[in-house]
């Protein structure tokens, strides 16, 4: 068989041969090439640095030469901004000297810029979902995509279980009708773990499937562990690790970045911070430090996980175990390019920390990484694209807009009687208005989403908790959550590791004028900005590893002692799987500790059930590991527990739903339109996750141990409260 490279277009072998040197193809972009040829749905997996994104690009390339398709072929489209911007120069590479003409269309181009005149229209767009819908309401500009062939979603794990993905396959629904063809799919991810489940939700089965996968290459990765309880010796450890390197230093935290940024940057040259808060100068400024020599160390969050591209780098530091082996797996991704060993660095805070660290390093060992799971009952995007349709079309009748709704995808499976009764409740509400059999936009809408000019119904992702903090030369520094901003009230604090003061709040723009300050005198902070929780998988990782009483990894002496002393504090005779329960007894008092390695989901929504069912005396709290019950007696209290868990399995979803609270419509960003009942279902399944509930604890096996007692080195166990 011929290799994909000979047969490339010349003009693209040219390109690829005489600008990069290339004279053959990794396994990933050959194998792309062919199942992009066949015209398949493509989902493409290989690691950070993988060659994932010329994998898509090169067979697009070579059909847009070959073919000479006229107008946009080709969407690109990317979760991120910055990620378009990143991935510019690389797609300019390919296209420019085949003379193919490239695009960006998004909210930091300007307006002028985001157009194109008749004949001139570029071949390949790069975009992000909110930007296409705002495309797709001009008539004009979208009547350019009737030619279209490929849309590539970079980053696909980053939309697949959020409400940017439903939208995402709302607008990729309305392309083929556009286009009057099924435009390919080619999505492309680092981590997922039902590559299988998710080619088949990208792709509606609509032709071929093919799931590329290649593993990555099997060479050198080194650790390092730092257990430092006092966060002044872990700020020494990261100061030490990462000084004259090119270093990444990940955080768990939009607040944590903060407040490590403001203890290193004293005591260090060349360090940036990078968060989702920052404005894109701050975050640019941090990217372009590794192009320069010299070591240079970078604050961050998950923002730095994409695919964004700043070089090489000496060490990755994770100040705190990540809650995911696929965030693992992203920033390990960072660094061990160009021949060189992957190196991370783990600054822990205590045996717990190095536990889960531990279990996140042997999934990832046995190359397990999380399922992603779309979402099933997406009423909150459903309501945008009603309202999208009847701006668009202004006058419409309740048959065609039910019509419409449940011709896109992730609707079809919601029936006609429910959309009839979110319509019905929109009119009620005001949102809607009839004239005659007709309806239209109604006052309530207009006065929601009007005076934006209609722009907040183009992005499912809420937006109002926000404050642009603006110089008063008007250098926006970054956003700052609105519960801070009305907790200082014209106080000092720190963003972007410098020290602000707040001179003036503008709510009506949520504006904040800020100049510098003199004092640190604290730190902001965000809503939703601490870590979610450890994934089930991490969860199942530590069990497995408790059950077995060590662990695989190779450690040294001081850190094997560690968790051997975490280990031996724990009840003998765990199982691998499954509800473990013992009895701590401390004078009168008797806990009941639930062993629940599930993950916080699972444990949040245990915890409230096992409350209801044991009676308000009773105190129940969870970690991301334990459910601990408090209060529930003195004699046969396991056994009680152990009958509540029972009682639990027998639920229903109408009973477990009738034993949660309902959350304020305010939760989603079009909530105030869907009716209560409407609301409460979706909680369920978005929020609660009551189907994924019930079918793990109707199965579990649930296991009676004995309080850990005293170990060898005379240290009292704690019950494997390892929260």
């Amino acid at each position: 068989m011929a290799s994909a490279f000979a047969l490339l277009h010349e003009s693209l072998q040219t390109v690829l041969s005489q600008r990069l040197g290339w004279t053959e193809m990794r396994e990933v972009q050959e194998r792309a090439y062919r199942a992009i040829a066949k015209g398949s749905d493509v989902l493409i997996i290989a690691p950070t640095a993988g060659g994932k994104s010329e994998a898509a690009l090169i067979p697009v390339i070579d059909d847009l030469l070959k073919e000479g398709r006229p107008g946009i072929a080709c969407l690109y489209i990317s979760p991120l901004k910055a990620l378009i911007n990143d991935q510019e120069e690389r797609f300019l590479t390919f296209c420019t000297p085949t003379g193919l003409a490239v695009m960006k269309w998004h909210g930091d181009v300007p307006k002028g810029d985001r157009a194109w005149k008749e004949g001139e229209k570029p071949h390949i767009l790069m975009i992000t979902p909110e930007s296409l819908e705002v495309l797709l309401h001009e008539p004009k500009l979208a009547g350019a995509l009737k030619n279209l062939r490929a849309v590539i979603i970079d980053e696909l794990h980053a939309f697949v279980e959020a409400e940017r993905g439903v939208h995402l396959k709302t607008l990729l629904y309305r392309i083929d009708r556009i286009a009057q063809r099924n435009v390919q799919r080619i999505g492309l991810s680092a981590t997922v773990g039902n590559p299988g489940e998710i080619l088949g939700w990208l792709s509606d089965h609509r032709h071929g499937e093919e799931v590329v996968s290649v593993p990555a290459a099997a060479k050198e990765k080194r650790f390092s562990f730092v257990i430092e309880a006092e966060e002044k010796d872990r700020i020494d450890a990261v100061v030490r690790i990462v000084a004259g390197k090119k270093a990444l230093v990940f955080v768990n935290s939009r607040r944590d970045a903060e407040n490590v940024m403001n203890a290193v940057s004293p005591r260090m040259e060349n360090v940036y911070i990078h968060h989702s808060s920052l404005s894109l100068d701050v975050r640019k400024e941090a990217e372009g430090a590794f192009s320069r020599s010299g070591g240079a160390c970078i604050i961050c969050t998950s923002t730095l996980e994409l695919g964004i591209d700043i070089g090489d780098l000496d060490v990755v530091v994770q100040l705190g175990p990540p809650n995911s082996v696929s965030s693992f797996l992203q920033r390990m991704g960072r660094s061990g390019r160009r021949g060189k060993s992957a190196y991370v660095a783990w600054v822990l805070r205590d045996a717990c920390e190095l536990l889960c660290s531990v279990a996140i390093i042997e999934s990832a060992m046995r190359q397990a990484v999380e399922p992603l799971h779309p979402q099933k009952r997406p009423y909150n995007v459903l309501v945008q694209q009603m309202f999208l349709f009847v701006h668009r079309i202004r006058r419409t009748t309740r048959r065609q807009l039910e019509r419409t709704l449940r011709s896109l995808p992730p609707f079809s499976g919601i029936s006609s009687a429910m959309i009839g009764q979110v319509i019905h409740h929109a009119i009620g509400q005001g949102y809607l208005m009839t004239d005659g059999d007709m309806l239209m936009l109604g006052e309530q809408a207009e006065r929601t989403f009007g005076n934006s000019n209609w722009k907040d119904l183009y992005s499912v992702i809420t937006g109002g908790g926000e404050f642009r903090a603006v110089t008063p030369e008007g250098e926006v520094i970054g956003k700052l959550d609105a519960r801070f901003v009305s907790s200082k009230s014209g106080g000092e604090f720190s963003l972007g590791g410098k020290v602000w003061s707040m001179v003036k709040c503008d709510e009506g723009h949520n504006l904040v004028v800020v100049v510098p300050g003199t004092e640190q005198t604290s730190r902001a902070f965000w809503t939703g900005g601490g870590q979610a929780g450890f994934s089930p998988l991490v969860c199942a990782s530590i069990q497995e590893i408790l059950s077995r009483g060590r662990t695989k990894l190779p450690l040294l002496s001081r850190e094997q002692d560690i968790l051997d002393k975490r280990i031996r504090r724990t009840p003998w005779g765990i199982p691998a799987t499954g509800l473990c329960i013992w009895e701590r007894r401390s004078g009168n008092r008797v806990e009941v500790v639930v062993l629940s390695l599930f993950g916080s989901q699972f444990n949040r929504l245990l915890t409230v059930l096992l409350s209801q069912e044991l009676g308000k005396r009773v105190k129940v709290r969870h970690s991301d590991f334990i459910v601990l019950v408090k209060n529930a007696g003195t004699d046969g209290v396991s056994q009680r527990v152990e009958e509540a868990l029972h009682a639990i399995r027998i639920l229903d979803r109408d009973a477990i739903g009738a034993r949660l609270a309902a959350l304020p419509a305010e939760t989603w960003k079009f909530g105030a339109v869907l009716p209560s009942d409407v609301l409460r279902d979706m909680a369920l399944s978005e929020h609660y996750h009551v189907e994924e509930f019930m079918e793990m604890i109707r199965v579990v096996h649930v296991s009676n141990v004995h309080e850990p007692v005293e170990d060898k080195t005379g240290t009292t166990g704690q019950g494997g409260d390892i929260s």
